[in-house]
């Protein structure tokens, strides 16, 4: 029983570092998400190589 308050501490950081990696993948995702439908809304798509019509540099 003499190690187990580090033993706890170590598992709680841990919990705690894993979940916010899984809150930044998420609110990434939502982020990365949004980004994609702006792009879309410009007129770009995956794979399109040219400009939204109208936006020729």
């Amino acid at each position: 029983m003499t190690y187990f308050g580090y033993v706890l501490a170590s598992y709680l950081v841990s919990a705690g570092v894993i979940a916010a990696l899984i809150a930044w993948v998420v609110l990434d995702g939502r982020a990365q998400r949004q980004a994609i439908e702006d792009l879309d809304r410009a007129g770009l798509r995956r794979g399109d190589r040219s400009a939204p019509k109208g936006e020729r540099p």
